[in-house]
């Protein structure tokens, strides 16, 4: 546990009685720094101080992340093991919580085989933990089936920088370059209310003259001081950056020098946008020829420019091509690898990068290795002291792995820092899958949705109780520090592995006593990958406040621009994406005759399952809503507040409605952070990206009833 110490010019003080430990918010990307105020003689937490020297958000704060140390001693906590007798949770000891635990795992893979267990796991995790549950999955229990929530959140944006770039690290470019930048392209991203710290940055580009040009179907908080709005229907991203790339090459807005020493092609993708006129993509997108037409000049003639996007336009079935699509936008004016310029996704979790980073992904091992690359599983072999035969297959995707649940392929799961019954789509068939299980155990610190249909609940610890690292949304690795002891009987998530691992006779692949030895092997793991940490330690990150990957040796001091030089393809140039734009999955018919799309609001983050424990951020925003335009309130004949009914082939909910002029006409707007009869997700599409198999959470077709 470290205390901090108070520098000259910092306004943080320690009271009398008091010591402050530096530490990290436990939400969103942004990592926002901030002190943790112990009582010395009590030693509970007392409350929280933004951190003004941290380089990022520089004692900015937002409502969760004020309010995140209340989660710590919560009365909800979960602080024994719970075991699920005669349809009820009992108070049980670890003993017997492992031993049956041990029984039940050992029967089922001893009757249907070592891939009848599977994991699911999350990255709202340190990276030591996301790391060590790609390796409880494949040596500890011996199973191919593991993929985690990042699934739902990242792999888009992950699937379309490998494709474009060869590398996902979800920033080209560090944060503090941002006030520099003289343009903004983002799409499908609220980041005044997701990522309410960051805004920082643009405001200081906006005084310096930088324009802001925002892609979204809402004028969000956002969108409203953008210079131009471009209001698509959902899931036409595709056709807004071919039309928009069609305009940078009629008007010459192209770097020619760097599209032909650096990219591949570009021939096709001039052929392709083609047809992209300003008329047919408004004729798609909605969009106002004047409104595509304004925000390609802007484009194109700003000399620094950072295309940004976030999960509307990600989590779709064609999440990957969009990503892809906007990622060559700033190739085609030569912006990656540039001052103040590049692309960048607005990560969601807090350790949204580096949890996909080291082996949670169903295919992936750690340093983004590939399970069917055998240099790379020889190599993850070496590591962790098996033999590269023993190395589990690819599994399957997160959502996929509910397909296998239901029809029995997979008997057991063990869900670690996750709640997905509120977080996946079409959750109707969720619920069934969890109840065609033989056996389920949850790891979490309070009582989730998944978590009531669990056998055996452990008591893990929250971000504050333990030691560690994450990523942060521009690819820096920070620190996490311990500040007050496990509440309870908890245990962090790498002990709780460590103890079954060793119950199914794994217990020398994990010999670790504290959380530094797991990341010295993550370093280990990683190098050479491309997501290399090797170069990345514990005094590096003191030393420099982050350490930006990749780090490839010990004396070097991180990479926070890439692709200064080279790309990491093989031939080393970036691929331009030649994609044409087809339908979404669903599209509205007569009998559902309205577009339905989801996100986040800024009191809550992503199931809410601590969010909703919080009395203040509940006060501010009690339950989901329908956001709903005038002309189309009117038409149903609803007024503000009315509960209404939206129904999809997928299921109905009810809710009230919020009318709104800053949304389309023909689509509806409702928040996801709750469960059961509460939760969108009863509504939302399960179709998937071919390549990222995302789900397309952001797009469906729906029906408003007015309730008698």
């Amino acid at each position: 546990m470290s205390q901090f110490l108070v520098k000259e010019g910092v306004k943080n003080q320690i009271r009398k009685g008091e010591k402050l430990i530096t530490t990290h918010c436990c939400y969103c990307g942004m990592q926002c720094g901030m002190h943790i105020r112990v009582d010395e003689k009590s030693n509970k937490v007392v409350g929280v101080e933004p951190r003004y020297d941290w380089v990022l958000t520089r004692g900015k704060m937002c409502p969760k992340g004020v309010t995140a140390y209340q989660t710590i001693d919560h009365p909800d906590r979960i602080k024994t093991p719970l075991i699920k007798k005669n349809g009820k949770f009992v108070e049980a000891s670890w003993e017997e919580a492992l031993d049956l635990i041990e029984r039940k795992f050992k029967e089922i893979q001893g009757a249907y085989g070592k891939d009848a267990l599977s994991v699911y796991g999350g990255v709202s995790m340190t990276n030591e933990k996301c790391y060590l549950v790609g390796k409880y999955a494949r040596v500890g229990l011996g199973t191919r089936y593991i993929d985690y929530n990042g699934r739902y959140c990242m792999s888009s944006a992950a699937g379309g920088f490998n494709k474009t770039l060869g590398m996902d690290r979800g920033s080209t470019l560090p944060w503090t370059e941002l006030e520099h930048t003289d343009c903004f392209f983002m799409s499908g991203t609220n980041t005044a209310e997701c990522h309410p710290t960051s805004i920082q940055w643009f405001w200081k580009a906006k005084d310096k003259g930088a324009k802001l040009i925002v892609a979204d179907p809402r004028e969000t908080a956002t969108a409203r001081v953008a210079d131009v709005h471009l209001d698509l229907l959902p899931g036409t991203d595709s056709a807004l950056a071919n039309g928009i790339m069609h305009l940078l090459i009629k008007h010459d807005y192209v770097d020619h020098e760097y599209v032909r020493e650096r990219c591949n092609n570009f021939a096709e993708l001039k052929e392709m946008t083609a047809k992209f006129t300003p008329e047919y993509t408004s004729k798609i997108t909605g969009v106002t020829v004047e409104k595509i037409v304004k925000a390609a000049h802007i484009f194109g003639k700003s000399p620094r420019s950072v295309v940004m996007f976030a999960r509307g336009a990600e989590q779709q079935t064609k999440g990957v091509d969009n990503v892809s699509l906007y990622t060559s936008m700033a190739l085609l004016r030569g912006q990656i690898g540039k001052f103040a310029s590049g692309v960048a996704t607005f990560t969601g979790q807090g350790n949204g990068q580096g949890g996909r980073e080291h082996g949670q992904k169903a295919d992936a091992l750690p340093g983004y290795r590939k399970i069917a690359n055998p240099k790379d599983v020889e190599y993850i072999a070496g590591v962790w002291g098996i033999q590269p035969e023993e190395m589990p297959k690819e599994g399957v995707s997160a959502y996929e792995m509910f397909d296998l649940m239901v029809n029995k392929t997979i008997r057991a799961m063990h869900v670690i820092c996750s709640n997905p019954v509120v977080s996946s789509p079409n959750i109707n068939h969720v619920y069934k899958a969890f109840k065609s299980l033989d056996f389920l155990v949850v790891n979490d610190f309070f009582m989730s949705e998944t978590a009531e249909l669990a056998d055996v609940v452990l008591p893990a610890t929250t971000w504050a109780e333990d030691e560690g690292t994450t990523t942060n949304i521009e690819g820096r690795v920070i620190r996490i520090r311990k500040v007050v002891e496990p509440l309870g009987e908890s245990k962090t998530d790498w002990e709780i592995i460590k103890l079954i691992a060793e119950r199914m006779g794994k217990g020398k692949y994990f010999p670790y006593s504290e959380a530094r030895e797991i990341f010295d092997e993550l370093r280990l793991a990683s190098k050479g990958g491309k997501a290399d940490y090797f170069g990345v330690t514990y005094e590096k990150i003191d030393e420099q406040d982050g350490v930006f990957w990749p780090a490839p040796a010990e004396d070097h001091k991180g990479t926070p621009s890439v692709f200064k030089e080279k790309f990491a393809t093989e031939d080393g140039k970036a691929n331009l994406a030649v994609i044409d734009w087809n339908d979404p999955a669903e599209v509205p018919d007569n009998k559902y005759p309205l577009w339905l799309t989801t996100g986040r609001v800024v009191f809550h983050y992503l199931s809410g399952n601590q969010t909703r424990r919080v009395g203040f951020l509940m006060e501010q925003c009690p339950e989901p809503f329908v956001e709903i335009h005038p002309e189309l309130a009117s038409e149903y004949q609803v007024q503000n507040g009315e509960k209404v009914k939206l129904i999809t082939p997928r299921g109905d909910m009810v809710a009230p409605v919020r009318i709104t002029k800053a949304i389309r006409k023909d689509t509806l707007f409702v928040p996801y952070h709750w469960g059961k009869d509460l939760s969108v997700n009863q509504l939302t599409s399960p179709a998937l990206d071919p390549i990222s198999r995302m789900p397309e959470f952001k797009v469906c077709a729906v029906k408003l009833e007015k309730l008698s």
